[in-house]
């Protein structure tokens, strides 16, 4: 059982990176909606705004470098798949 300060401290640094974390995972899954339905330029533009977040998260250290760097490997390539797609 943690002491109560350190108690204190993570509910503290849970609390300020709660919002980036989410904020991060929900714009990653708009990205992905959109790169489902096949609107290219919607998907570009979220899929840009959620590589920035989740580079924040990552810079912050709110999540690890290798896992925002993964997530983001992951949602580029679903996009190039419907870039590709679209000009065939």
């Amino acid at each position: 059982m943690p002491s109560d300060k350190s108690a204190r401290v993570s509910e503290r640094k849970g609390s300020r990176n709660r919002p980036l974390r989410s904020s991060a995972r929900t714009s990653v899954k708009k990205a992905e909606e959109a790169i489902e339905e096949g609107n290219f330029k919607l998907a570009q533009d979220s899929t840009k705004e959620a590589l920035k977040l989740l580079d924040q998260a990552s810079s912050k250290g709110i999540i690890h470098k290798n896992n925002a760097a993964r997530r983001k490997s992951k949602l580029v390539s679903k996009l190039n798949q419907i870039d590709l797609i679209e000009n065939t």
